[in-house]
């Protein structure tokens, strides 16, 4: 059986330049990082390496980078701290409607302490309006959150327009990058960001390592207490061998992207066009014009989602219905219900992310595939027998 992997979105194969530049720090230089003797030196000095190489990436300074234990916990520290850090100066916080569940969790619970949170809505592809976002400011609005790429439908939001307007403003702009460093070109001065949390499994990095880039003279509390690590910001064993993983690949990411956006764009445009020929009554999610061509997010007519994906898994293919991190959810995409989708195209979607490695063949293989299954379960599927009989 063939295994094709399009669900790079999810997360990404671990690079053999990265593996190999983590291997030392797994056995020979396994000194704590934060020890004085020249164990623990040799173990911060692949740590401080690792700091620079990110913050390179992003136009940053390299004391301005803070290692996590990846989006989530950055998504969280981010929110969470910059709130209680500017709980003086206001309470209200304004997030769109589409970020990330770590996003949207956290606000929720900061409601539950007494912040107000607006939560602005999209359009039918995903975008926020920037209209929207001056219509819900405040004079206390401490806060503004708005992640650059989605993770199901790739839509890429006005970041630098946003960044621009709130510059000369007291409130704080954080972005949530996870999705969109595999892609975009990410500079923090030039967008006027303030707060950027960024994961390394997204880039061909290990998992378990992230980074929170907190802007100088930004006020934000410590999440984690009980030790005085990374600047004193967060507590916690550094975790040498991943922080450096995720310094090659970051280091990897920004010197291929280029290549890698070309090759991705080629793959997506290839797949999208077979799909749209093999297979009617389909609709892709989310803005064309404006998206990484990594996600192509797909709704098909008479057809769970889940289904397909079962169908998919059958033969090899690895496809989602979401985002992994909500997958033990019973609900649906909340980002294609904040884009107006009725349920019907919100249970039917399906999101196919591509990576490096993927290849025409493959996209051949996963079209023929996909048609089969979507024919098979249209022919046992009641609405599309109701339909059938509505046309009579």
């Amino acid at each position: 059986m063939k295994k094709v992997y399009l669900d790079n979105a999810a997360t990404t194969s671990l690079n053999g330049e990265v593996l190999n530049d983590m291997l030392p720090y797994l056995t020979d230089v396994y000194g704590n990082s934060n020890s004085l003797h020249s164990f623990g030196r040799d173990a911060m000095a692949g740590v401080d390496h690792a700091r620079d190489q990110i913050a390179s990436a992003i136009g940053a300074k390299s004391t301005e980078i803070y290692f996590t234990s990846g989006g989530t916990e950055a998504n969280n520290w981010a929110i969470r701290g910059i709130a209680y850090a500017n709980r003086k100066k206001g309470n209200h916080i304004i997030v769109s409607s589409i970020e990330h569940h770590s996003i949207l969790e956290t606000c929720k619970d900061l409601e539950s302490e007494g912040f107000v949170v607006s939560y602005l809505p999209v359009d039918d592809t995903g975008l926020v309006s920037v209209a929207d976002l001056l219509h819900e400011f405040r004079p206390n609005t401490i806060l503004v959150s708005i992640m650059m790429v989605n993770n199901e439908i790739g839509t890429i939001q006005h970041i630098k327009a946003i960044g621009d307007i709130l510059k000369d403003t007291n409130t704080i702009f954080h972005c949530d990058a996870v999705q969109a460093m595999s892609s975009c070109k990410v500079d923090v001065n030039d967008m006027y960001i303030d707060a950027l949390s960024m994961s390394s499994h997204k880039i061909h990095g290990p998992k378990g390592v992230g980074a929170l880039y907190v802007k100088k003279g930004t006020p934000i509390k410590k999440l984690i207490y009980g030790g005085e690590q990374e600047f004193n910001r967060r507590g916690g064993t550094t975790n040498v061998a991943g922080i450096v993983g995720f310094g090659k690949a970051m280091e990897l990411n920004i010197k291929n992207l280029d290549y890698t956006n070309k090759k991705i764009k080629e793959l997506s445009t290839y797949f999208i066009k077979k799909v749209e020929y093999e297979i009617p009554d389909i609709k892709i999610n989310g803005n064309l014009k404006q998206k990484v061509s990594s996600i192509v997010n797909i709704s098909f007519d008479f057809v769970d989602g889940e289904s397909i994906l079962m169908l998919l898994d059958l033969e090899g293919i690895a496809v989602s219905t979401g985002s992994a991190c909500a997958s033990g959810s019973p609900e649906k995409s909340h980002v294609l219900k904040a884009m107006g989708l009725d349920a019907k195209d919100v249970n039917s979607a399906v999101r196919f992310s591509f990576g490096i490695d993927n290849t025409k063949e493959e996209i051949d293989y996963t079209v023929e595939v996909l048609a089969r299954a979507v024919t098979k379960l249209r022919a046992i599927s009641a609405l599309n027998k109701k339909k059938k009989v509505v046309k009579k």
